[in-house]
């Protein structure tokens, strides 16, 4: 029998012997996902570029298509960026982007297919030719792009920073600001730093598994 029982954030007591071999430790869960919050208000710890680069260092290595890597960030963190984001946010997100140390645009680039020699050399050329089939650089650049704005979450998450992710902005007024003569699109922004302890809503639920998973 475990003699450690322990207890996630829905309360499902589980033991430690029952983990898999090589699984993270419960605080590390928890700091990733269990207890995490998404915030809003900011303390005025700054992010220096080496935390900057050092999570685009981690996040980079999360799995994509064909390793394509069609993603591309703006790190938002000059009064000027800031005042041109915030100009074409809601008004509620705003003031998150003044505030914030620094705002991500995660935005995903439709010419990803020419990096395909570098980024897997064994095929790059013929998956090139594939991705520059019509619709297939759009629908990849999108779902993988997103895929890797999760991986950035993440990876903040880990090295101790908070994340305040928000889709409310027009993002044809952000890609005419800071994407103009380029192929790359934004998706969405996120908000990284240190959160205000305290200053969270209280949390919402989550589905359950039965209401959101079946086995097949």
């Amino acid at each position: 029998m475990c003699s450690t029982p322990l207890v996630c954030g829905c309360a499902l007591s589980f033991c430690l012997e029952s983990l898999v071999t090589g699984a993270i430790q419960p605080s590390a869960m928890n700091q990733l996902f269990d207890e995490a919050r998404t915030y809003n208000e900011w303390s005025d710890k700054p992010v220096d570029e080496p935390s900057i680069r050092a999570l685009y260092e981690h996040l980079k290595w999360g799995p994509t298509s064909a390793n394509s890597s069609p993603a591309r960030f703006v790190w938002v963190r000059s009064e000027d960026g800031k005042a041109k984001l915030a100009a074409v946010a809601t008004d509620t997100n705003r003031p998150k982007i003044l505030a914030a140390p620094v705002t991500v645009i995660v935005a995903y680039d439709l010419a990803f297919p020419e990096m395909m020699p570098k980024l897997f050399p064994a095929r790059g050329e013929m998956l090139r030719q594939y991705f520059l089939r019509p619709g297939m650089a759009e629908v990849t650049a999108m779902r993988n792009g997103t895929l890797q704005g999760a991986y950035l979450i993440i990876a903040a998450r880990a090295l101790g920073l908070d994340c305040g992710p928000m889709s409310g902005f027009d993002n044809a007024a952000v890609d005419a600001a800071f994407f103009a003569g380029t192929t790359v699109k934004s998706n969405f922004i996120c908000s990284i730093g240190y959160g205000k302890p305290g200053t969270p809503f209280p949390r919402n639920p989550r589905l359950t598994f039965e209401e959101a998973c079946r086995f097949a």
